[in-house]
């Protein structure tokens, strides 16, 4: 009995870095009332737009990611770009999951990369580790203001 204590306790303690469908905003309808009603920030290279929604909706936390071809005429620049935000939201987004968990809301975010140059990794990794930062905030603050 005291071995599956210990076994339970070091599972529940690992935390998932893992991006599932669960996680992924593909619904269209909700995409496009992100934003239309959604709030945003802009963080250099990015624009943030999220969503609060009420907890009836599917998924706690879901994120959506682009890059305009109006800078990245060839889809292998987007597509690296987009693969190199959602791996650093992939490692950082479990503090603002624990967090959006713990209010009685859905949160919807939209990560819209926005500069002209093909980013460095840790530049990627340092800007989405802020906004989820400044996301928390936000998180905290609508929560506190819904009491």
């Amino acid at each position: 009995m005291r071995a599956f204590l210990i076994l339970y306790n070091s599972l529940k303690e690992n935390l998932r870095y893992t991006l599932g469908k669960e996680d992924k905003l593909k619904s269209r309808k909700i995409i496009e009332q992100l934003f239309s009603e959604g709030k945003s920030f802009s963080l250099f290279p990015f624009r943030i737009i999220y969503l609060f929604q009420p907890a009836n909706t599917i998924g706690q936390l879901q994120a959506g990611f682009s890059v305009g071809t109006k800078h990245f005429k060839k889809a292998v620049d987007r597509n690296r770009i987009k693969r190199l935000m959602r791996e650093a939201y992939r490692l950082q987004k479990n503090a603002l999951a624990d967090l959006v968990k713990n209010s009685d809301k859905h949160l919807q975010v939209f990560f819209i990369y926005t500069n002209a140059d093909i980013p460095d990794h840790t530049i990627v990794s340092e800007k989405i580790n802020a906004s989820i930062k400044r996301l928390q905030k936000i998180t905290d603050e609508n929560s506190t203001k819904n009491l």
